[in-house]
């Protein structure tokens, strides 16, 4: 299990920070480390896929490859897996799952290809183990098999991450349509106020006026305090048959994490940290912004507050804004949001299925958001993650950059913004 071919799919527009990240998890470079569209193929350790798995904060799971190959039908699919020796990886007492994507694929049904998969690997186990087979689980299986088909080609992985890493076990409390976690951290890498490959963070206060159930903030907080980001959570490595458990406690005690708890690289009392801040108008998600904290193990590195957005003074001097906006009722003036009728629901946008985001009065949320921060916010730097590529113009704003990302299938721009006093002119460029 030392050479093991690796991929890590990501976000569209988070390759390059993934990579780092890789990089600075593991130490490969060169061959050993690419990024591609949608993601990073890496050659390492089965050490190495733990660790990932640990501390990957940008990755969604991380993937062994264990069969690369042409083929033009379901037969060929099924030579394909019979090929893999699946019985180094789980056993047949034990149940499994297969789950197909396909990318411009000649076959007339998935459904008929993921059978067929299931059929190989079933028979081989059956020739290997004197008749017996493993299972399939749909809900909580042992071990997930993934197969990825394109025009020509077949990739068959085995998931060593169970659960998508974006769930890092602390948020139990969230509202509509969360962000994800992979997400908050992608934003803080692009923002550039964390950087994946050193791990160092920017010595500049942070705030989210719009921090819902408190995604960006948390993961701020414990990338600033050194926490792996896996640090609450179970892998689906544990139950596939490579698993060691003291090479697992070693790599967990060489994080800070021993005992199973929030816990972090180095002297957590020493290491210094910038401040971090969130509000939000609804009170209910402060509350669970707050619960989450706790359970993350960084209740004490966040101030949140509730109020606002419109109104909400700077907490500190100067600093980075970084907010992914919500639509509708949370993001209206305090109180309002509160107590509507379903008849008083904002009506969905044709562009797309989101709500236009207006205020009490009527008035269009982010020009008013911007006037705000115009006024009271100079000397700070605001990052938004919206899929609306018109929002510079809505706020009267020109962007100092513009960052593709995705949102799971929708695309999105991240817009760096340079407040200046009473101005919507540019203060810099990057």
């Amino acid at each position: 299990m030392s050479d093991l071919r690796l991929f890590l799919p990501c976000a569209a527009g988070v390759e390059d920070f993934l990579a780092q990240e890789v990089h600075a998890i593991t130490g490969l470079v060169g061959q050993d480390l690419v990024a591609m569209r949608g993601g990073v193929r890496a050659r390492a350790s089965w050490r190495d896929a733990m660790k990932l798995n640990l501390h990957s904060r940008l990755a969604q799971r991380v993937l062994v490859e264990l069969a690369h190959a042409p083929y033009r039908s379901e037969n060929d699919l099924y030579a394909i897996a019979s090929g893999v020796a699946w019985e180094i990886w789980f056993t047949p007492r034990q149940t499994f799952k297969i789950e197909t994507t396909a990318q411009h694929s000649p076959l007339q049904s998935l459904n008929f290809a993921t059978l067929r998969i299931k059929d190989a690997i079933a028979d081989r186990f059956r020739a290997k183990a004197g008749g017996v087979r493993p299972s399939i689980e749909t809900q909580h299986p042992d071990s997930r098999v993934f197969a990825h088909l394109t025009t020509d080609t077949c990739t068959l992985y085995i998931d060593t991450s169970g659960e998508p890493l974006f769930k890092r076990g602390w948020r139990q409390d969230k509202g509509d349509a969360p962000l994800k976690e992979t997400l908050a951290a992608a934003m803080l890498a692009a923002s550039g106020w964390w950087n994946p490959e050193t791990g160092e963070v920017a010595d500049q206060p942070l705030y989210d006026p719009c921090c819902g159930s408190g995604t960006i903030a948390i993961e701020a907080a414990q990338i600033a305090r050194g926490i792996a980001a896996g640090s609450l959570r179970r892998f689906g490595f544990e139950k596939l048959l490579p698993f060691q458990s003291h090479v697992w406690a070693a790599l967990k005690a060489e994080g800070g994490m021993a005992r199973g708890d929030a816990g972090g690289d180095g002297d957590l009392e020493t290491r210094s940290a910038p401040a971090i801040f969130g509000s939000d108008v609804s009170h209910r998600m402060v509350d669970f912004a707050e619960r989450n904290a706790e359970r993350a193990g960084v209740a004490d590195a966040i101030q949140f507050r509730g109020g606002d957005a419109l109104q909400r003074m700077p907490p500190a001097e100067a600093g980075v804004i970084v907010l992914n906006p919500p639509y509708g009722e949370r993001i209206e003036v305090g109180g309002v949001a509160r107590g509507r009728s379903a008849a008083d629901a904002p009506v969905a946008s044709p562009r797309g299925g989101r709500e236009e985001a207006k205020t009490e009065d009527g008035g269009e949320f982010f020009a008013q958001l911007a006037s705000h921060w115009k006024k009271n916010f100079s000397g700070w730097t605001a990052w938004v993650l919206t899929p609306d590529l018109q929002l510079p113009k809505k706020m009267r704003l020109k962007e100092s950059r513009r960052v593709p990302m995705w949102n799971g299938p929708i695309e999105c721009r991240l817009f760096r913004f340079d407040m200046v006093a009473g101005s919507a002119r540019q203060r810099g460029t990057t």
